[in-house]
């Protein structure tokens, strides 16, 4: 069975860096993209940043310049180095596989976030 497995979250101070890694069971160029989403207290999972197989990314905007997703295919490993953290991205951050607009194929578990400000 296919599974990711986040790794590298944990608390930080505003202003600081996180890298995010997220390790697949298989290989990950089958999928159109792999992706990284974020779900904050009491709001809705969000799509943080994508790439795709050909290693497109894509951000959202309140991301874009402080994140960078990346991907090593022949480690079957995604990453998401985030710097210059502030409390708005306190999270419960989750890999994803194959990466739709209206679905994903395979979930990680998440891995906190905590920015101290």
């Amino acid at each position: 069975q296919f599974q990711l497995v986040e790794s590298g979250g944990g608390l930080v101070q505003a202003g600081g860096s996180l890298r995010l890694s997220c390790a697949a069971s298989g290989s990950i160029l089958s999928f159109n993209a792999m992706g990284w989403y974020r779900q904050a207290p009491g709001k809705q999972r969000e799509l943080v940043a994508k790439i795709t197989s050909g290693g497109n990314t894509d951000y959202a905007g309140s991301v874009k310049g402080r994140f960078t997703i990346s991907r090593d295919n022949a480690k079957n490993t995604v990453y998401l180095q985030m710097n210059r953290l502030d409390s708005e991205d306190t999270g419960v951050y989750y890999c994803a596989a194959g990466v739709y607009d209206r679905f994903v194929n395979y979930w990680g578990q998440g891995t906190q976030v905590t920015v101290s400000s």
